[in-house]
């Protein structure tokens, strides 16, 4: 199938078909970068740009399958749109994208004229442009799809100024003029264009129309730039004004001496190989003259740009200039008039030659620079306005710059920001410090070391110097120290450098409001910060917090991660959490703190309140008002993407205030949290809260927060099969209820309680939980909890085969779970009802049912639920004959489990997975997999779970040892009497076989 993205969006041939906005910018990204993977968050921002929905990854999946539709109706291949764990790409041939044979052509035009052969250069050349329908996927406004056909159009352009030159070669100007002007108009700016037209037009004896482009061209480069025609351009005027149609050359100048000011480059330089690669090709291949480098403190800014320029001494050999320009030191800012003085005395021009004047100092320098070929490295630069003064404007001049801060007035600037070293990056520079046979030797002290450095170059230069110095330290010795310092900063110093001075030299440099920012950022627990958790801490309006943070990541002291993210180097955050530690900030400190356990608190509790069960219990709970609605409001939206980015802050927030005695808000935020910690398989964070949460409870004498804790860290407890510890947590929590008289919340523990003991074998007090729970229930009021009941009779009633009083419950689960209005416990009941159904052999309403609930635990995120469900679909393909699908479902379901961190669900995956292999004839992975089961069951106390692995292993072995079969039959059969499972039926019929 072919695709032409140069213009419009053509599929097929013909013009595009592919109508809605979202597909098309999809469609259009997988062409631009055709033959790649494109991750799926590149092709969500293509689409969502900065708001993305929550649901943006389920959406994105929808729309990959509507194109897969519609291209298919097209004619294309199935596989045309490839999916990968990363993301998706498009697989086509090589002459179907009209880019690709743009690109080729192109090339071919190249080798015609490196060859010598201008016609056949000129054919390529044309034959490239014909792809051309105007402006590279026109009509689509996605902010990257467009980026990137800016660079196809940019590509466009290079290829017709290539192509020009070719047919003035040929004596073809007269070919050339209205295209060249057409484009021109359209392209004013571009100076080898308007160049390109000059020539033409003199060449067809049209000079005065030649100097009018020409005089065009300088009163828009005047307006719009404020700069006057490049040289080359310049030159061209004077040629057309002599009379010189022909080209030549301009006669240089008379070189000076070389000058050489550049510091040495260092011989352990280490780290920056692929960023100085790329430099090196900027200024290489595509002409850059301004470099920009810049990142935080110690980050090896300065001894990067003096490596670049060192490398580059052969292409620029007139002069080698350098100069601190102390923006980050304790000097103040060296100011324009001296810097330009001191680099004017560097070429070597006599102080009484330099003139007092500003303007008049520029002037000479750039006048002495205008025909040397010439690097200049200004270092440690204060800001864009002390910089862009100082830049020559010679076409043969090339300057890095480095600063702490991000230059962002220096339009013409290629910024390059500097994050600290990878890992292996980092031991590699500390090997160079102390010596590679030290570290070598201890490789894991080593990596450690690097850790706590936070792989900065400083930092880890620093730490290795004192290394060096110690040759009876390991370096295990090192890294000890450090990991017991109480200020880490204060051991990564030598002599009179140091980290910490370094950070105080750029804290200096931001404004009081940034710095008070800063230091309160080191409450913050977490690795990333958004900008609302900043707005809480400092107690600032919103858009005020995102200007300081602004400020701050200008001057790399925080770092924006993406979009409304930031994140605070380690040292970084020790040096905020020292500055906040300061005499007088105690009572602020606080304040502060509780500011950022409210919003957390408040945003948990208000996401939590969406995706519970409906009722959700929470809603009972007394929660204080929010401090700051405005930072709260809509944060609930995120759902599970906020949880999984703040859930290492949650658990962090919990310990802390236990430490700071703010215990309600200890238990609270452990409560609130609790959801997407259980549903998503965190029970160890779970279960780490619950305990901390509930001594606090205790400590407050508060029964209803002891209660709510214990009742869910028995919910862990369950999850992980504890089911003793979890019955024991759920009597307590049902007794106190009783004797509180709360009838309501009795009712939802009855119901836990219940649950706990079905997983724990115990079916008749399981039974009795149920019955006593809806003999207190009322209607409607309990109806959430009603619901959970009838789930919970309907698993019972199915475990034992007593199909009929499962269908009856399950029947009224789904009338109370739409009642309730709970999408959860909808998927739950018509999940159950298709696995009775199946077990009836009603098995094509059973599939339907079953798929229905698998779309509904998905979009919830519940992986249990969905494990359960593939686990049941996968039962149905392996009774169809289908052992291959039966297996691909329950691997998938046994995923699902490990990620919702139940045991038990484990158990049932493996052991339906054994058996699907089982079924394949690879019984030696069938046996492994029982063999697993049965210990895991026999070590979680699941009589049920040792039976399906002991039934498991007898069928693996009934033709190659009968006797160890039946032995195990027997054992199995023996277990599923005791939990009254109809299992026992099929086992008998296996003992039978087996004599």
């Amino acid at each position: 199938m072919r695709f032409a993205i140069l213009g419009p969006l053509r599929v097929g041939g013909g013009e595009a078909t592919i109508t809605a906005g979202r597909d098309r910018a999809v469609l259009a990204l997988l062409l631009l970068r055709s033959g790649r993977v494109v991750p799926v968050e590149e092709l969500i921002d293509a689409v969502w740009e900065d708001h993305p929905p929550a649901t943006a990854r389920t959406q994105l999946q929808i729309c990959v399958s509507r194109l897969r539709q519609r291209l298919a109706t097209l004619g294309s291949p199935a596989e045309i749109i490839i999916t990968d764990p990363v993301g998706y790409g498009v697989r086509i041939e090589p002459d179907d994208l009209d880019a690709d044979v743009f690109a080729r052509a192109v090339e071919a035009g190249r080798a015609a004229v490196a060859a010598g052969s201008p016609a056949d250069a000129r054919r390529h050349y044309r034959a490239a442009l014909a792809l051309w329908r105007g402006p590279a996927l026109a009509g689509i406004a996605s902010r990257s799809v467009r980026r990137r056909a800016q660079a196809l159009d940019e590509q466009r352009l290079a290829a017709l100024e290539e192509c020009v030159d070719v047919e003035l070669r040929l004596g073809r100007a007269t070919d050339v003029i209205d295209e060249l002007t057409e484009t021109v108009e359209r392209d004013p700016l571009r100076e080898r264009l308007r160049g390109q037209l000059m020539l033409a037009l003199s060449a067809v004896g049209r000079p005065a129309d030649a100097l009018a482009v020409y005089r065009e061209g300088r009163r828009i480069y005047a307006e719009e730039l404020g700069i006057e025609p490049g040289d080359a351009l310049q030159e061209l005027h004077q040629r057309v004004l002599a009379g010189d149609h022909a080209g030549g050359g301009i006669a240089s100048a008379p070189r000076a001496a070389p000058v050489r000011a550049l510091p040495r480059a260092i011989s352990d330089f280490t780290g920056r190989q692929q960023t100085m690669a790329r430099l090196l090709k900027e200024i290489d291949e595509d002409g850059a003259q301004l470099c920009l480098i810049d990142g935080m403190a110690g980050s090896g800014k300065t001894t990067l740009a003096v490596q670049v320029a060192t490398a580059l001494r052969e292409r620029f050999p007139d002069a080698h200039l350098f100069i601190d320009l102390h923006g980050y030191s304790e000097r103040r800012p060296l100011a324009p008039a001296a810097a330009v003085g001191t680099l004017l005395r560097q070429l070597g021009v006599p102080a009484e030659r330099v003139p007092v004047d500003l303007e008049d100092r520029l002037a000479m320098w750039r006048s002495e620079l205008a025909d040397r070929r010439a690097v200049v490295v200004l270092d440690n630069a204060s800001s864009a306005g002390q910089v862009a003064p100082l830049l020559p404007s010679g076409p043969h001049n090339l300057v890095l710059v480095t600063s702490r801060r991000r230059l962002v007035g220096l339009d013409d600037g290629r910024p390059q920001s500097l994050p600290v070293l990878d890992a292996d990056e980092a031991v590699e520079l500390l090997g160079r410090v102390v010596g590679a046979d030290r570290v070598a030797a201890e490789p894991a002290a080593a990596a450690e070391v690097a850790e706590r450095c936070g792989h900065l170059p400083l930092a880890i230069r620093l730490a290795g110097a004192r290394l060096a110095h110690r040759p009876h330290w390991r370096v295990a010795d090192l890294a000890q120290r450090l990991a017991d310092a109480r200020d880490p900063l204060a051991e990564l110093a030598a002599g009179e450098r140091s980290v910490g001075h370094a950070f105080a030299l750029s804290y200096a440099q931001v404004s009081p409001p940034a710095q008070r920012l800063f230091w309160l950022l080191g409450l913050h627990p977490g690795v990333r910060i958004d900008d609302r958790v900043a707005a809480a801490l400092s107690d600032l309006p919103l858009p005020e917090a995102q200007d300081l943070l602004d400020e701050l990541v200008d001057a790399h002291l925080v770092e924006e991660v993406e979009p409304g993210r930031y994140r605070l180097h380690d040292l970084l955050r020790t040096y905020a959490r020292r500055l906040l530690a300061e005499p007088g900030r105690a009572g602020e400190r606080r304040a502060a703190l509780e500011r950022l356990l409210d919003h957390h608190l408040q945003v948990a509790a208000a996401t939590a309140l969406i995706w519970e069960t409906k009722p959700s219990p929470l809603a009972q709970l007394t929660l204080p008002p929010p401090r700051r609605p405005d930072l709260v409001l809509g944060q609930e939206r995120q759902g599970q993407a906020w949880f999984d980015e703040n859930r290492p802050a949650l658990t962090a927030l919990v310990r802390i205030a236990e430490t700071e005695g703010l215990l309600r808000y200890c238990w609270q935020l452990t409560r609130a949290s609790w959801w997407f910690n259980y549903e998503g398989g965190h029970l160890d964070e779970l279960i780490e809260t619950h305990t901390v949460a509930l001594r606090a409870a205790k400590t407050l004498g508060d029964d209803e927060a002891i209660a709510v804790t214990m009742n869910y860290l028995a919910s862990a407890n369950f999850r992980l099969g504890r089911y003793r510890e979890a019955i024991r947590l759920m009597e307590a929590v049902v007794d106190r209820h009783r004797r509180l008289g709360l009838r309501r919340e009795r009712v939802q523990a009855l119901g836990n309680l219940a649950a706990a003991c079905f997983g724990g074998d115990e079916y008749r007090r399981c039974t009795e939980c149920v019955d006593e729970a809806l003999a207190i229930s009322r209607y409607p009021d309990d109806v959430g909890t009603m619901a959970s009941a009838s789930n919970m009779l309907s698993v019972v009633m199915l475990f034992h085969g007593r199909y009929d009083s499962a269908l009856r419950a399950a029947r009224r689960h789904v009338l109370l779970a739409r009642e309730s209005g709970d999408l959860r416990h909808t998927a739950n009941a018509i999940g159950h009802l298709g696995m009775i159904r199946h077990r009836l052999g009603d098995l094509e309403p059973a599939r339907r049912l079953l798929r229905v609930a698998l779309h509904l635990k998905r979009s919830s995120g519940n992986r249990f639920g969905e494990g359960e469900l593939l686990n049941e679909i996968g039962m149905m393909e392996r009774e169809a004959g289908r052992p291959d699908e039966a297996a691909t479902r329950h691997r998938a379901a046994l995923v699902a489990m490990t990620d919702a961190g139940d045991r038990i669900g484990e158990c049932a995956s493996r052991d339906l997975l054994a058996r699907a292999l089982h079924d394949q004839g690879d019984v030696d992975a069938a046996l492994d997999l029982h063999r697993r089961v049965l210990r895991d069951a026999t070590r979680l106390g699941l009589r049920y779970g040792q039976a399906r692995a002991l039934d498991g292993l007898a069928r693996c072995l009934r033709d190659t040892d009968p006797a160890q079969a039946r032995a195990y039959a027997g054992r199995a059969l023996a277990l599923f009497r005791q939990v009254e499972s109809p299992d026992q039926r099929a086992t008998e019929e296996l003992l039978a076989e087996l004599g």
